[in-house]
């Protein structure tokens, strides 16, 4: 049976939506955090003069890369537990459902993170490194005061896109139980009995462009602001 169309549940449907916002940018937050320091220690081994540690990190990226994020988070939920009883007899059954999601989102985000972080620091001419080093600078101040700030820029593009992927995967969240914003609308179509679902998804979908939107923008000041002065790799 066809259901009649109410264009005005969609601006009712929104406020309704926004307080879950705060999960998804928890959730956000989180997986960035784990994927980047999880993917400085992968780009540093694949940076590495030896040969087993290229190897053994260019198997965890092409791993992590092959794995859908929605069967990485089913391993995760359901394995992560057994592991826990297994290696320390600790239930963690209870823990927020937040730290499965952010736990295999942030495996998955380290492979893209690490890959950005060598292919921009490979983009910095070996001759800055040698000048700072011919300088005086150390290894680690080369790296922190010369390198680090102009692969960031380079990263800027890729880093941007990447965390725009990571809000719209988050929605998967609801997959395992945690009421984020993708959770409270399946929620709201729920206790419509099903009714008002298109409305529900469009207020959605209109939240996650909006935001997507903002992210552009935003990432398209830091990097134009920070790229002032800068001449082209």
């Amino acid at each position: 049976m066809d259901r009649p169309f109410y264009p005005q549940k969609i601006i009712e449907f929104i406020p309704t939506l926004l307080p879950y916002l705060s999960v998804t940018f928890e959730v956000l937050l989180g997986t960035t955090l784990v994927g980047l320091l999880l993917g400085f220690f992968l780009a540093k081994a694949m940076l590495s003069k030896r040969a087993w540690k290229r190897r053994t990190a260019g198997f965890v990226i092409n791993a992590f890369r092959c794995t859908p994020s929605i069967v990485m988070l089913f391993v995760i939920f359901y394995g992560l537990p057994n592991l826990f009883w297994a290696l320390f007899h600790i239930d963690i059954n209870g823990w927020s459902k937040a730290v499965y999601v952010i736990t295999a989102l942030g495996l998955l985000f380290s492979a893209t993170a690490a890959e950005i972080m060598r292919a921009s620091y490979l983009a910095v001419p070996a001759g800055q490194r040698e000048a700072a080093l011919t300088s005086g600078l150390t290894e680690e101040q080369a790296f922190v005061r010369i390198l680090l700030p102009q692969a960031f820029v380079v990263s800027i593009p890729n880093l941007g896109n990447s965390l725009i992927a990571i809000l719209k995967e988050g929605s998967l969240a609801f997959t395992i139980g945690l009421i984020d914003l993708m959770g409270r609308g399946n929620m709201l179509v729920s206790i419509n009995f099903g009714a008002y679902a298109l409305e529900t998804y469009i207020a959605q979908a209109i939240i996650y462009w909006t935001l997507t939107l903002l992210f552009e923008q935003v990432f398209r000041q830091v990097e134009a602001r920070l790229s002032k002065g800068r001449k082209s790799l």
